[in-house]
């Protein structure tokens, strides 16, 4: 195995939704959680491949029935739900890119996030071969493409990949996509299947 590897973003490096910033997303919504999070998911895949965010915000208001008050508030809610980091995990991509690793990222994520993520994260996402984002691309995880065009970006055969992601549906994908892959648990364990990787070119 060469020593290319690719993680996900949220979950990995950057943290999911704090429980304060989704209580926070729900009073703007003025809308029951479960019934809510159900509509904001299922409308997600279009936003995360390009779709942006006043219709995706149109498209879950349609999908619960309701018109809701404050839209730019919700977006700008929203986006800052996702802007948090793991530093443990930013240590690690140091690490690895200091050891001479190929490092790639693949993440579902909506257009509006990237230059976020980059003004304000751009010292360790810079020892990044390639960032692939899903709104950049037109499609996102698990589709089969997203995988293709992430090893096409590091400039690798996706056998010669190893990729870290939460979502166990999207790790199952990768490997169908010829990738190894696993689900994250945890910075030692990204340490410890990294010292197993070779240097082949």
């Amino acid at each position: 195995m060469a020593a290319v590897i690719v993680f996900d973003l949220y979950g990995v490096i950057a943290r999911t939704q704090s429980a304060e910033a989704r209580q926070r997303i729900i009073d703007l919504a003025g809308t029951p959680g479960e019934r809510f999070w159900e509509a904001y998911w299922a409308c997600r895949p279009a936003y995360d491949a390009g779709q942006d965010s006043g219709a995706y915000w149109a498209a879950v208001a349609e999908r619960l029935g309701v018109n809701f008050a404050d839209v730019p508030a919700l977006v700008a809610a929203d986006l800052d739900s996702w802007c948090q980091v793991d530093d443990a995990m930013v240590r690690v991509v140091h690490e690895l890119a200091d050891q001479g690793h190929r490092l790639g990222l693949l993440s579902n994520i909506v257009e509006e996030l990237v230059p976020m993520w980059e003004s304000r994260h751009g010292a360790w996402l810079g020892r990044f071969t390639s960032l692939t984002y899903s709104c950049r691309i037109g499609v996102a995880k698990p589709e089969r493409r997203a995988y293709e065009i992430c090893a096409e970006a590091v400039g690798a055969a996706p056998g010669d990949i190893l990729f870290f992601d939460d979502n166990e549906a999207n790790v199952v994908a990768a490997r169908e996509a010829g990738m190894a892959a696993e689900v994250f648990e945890s910075p030692e364990q990204v340490r410890a299947l990294a010292r197993t990787v070779t240097f082949g070119r």
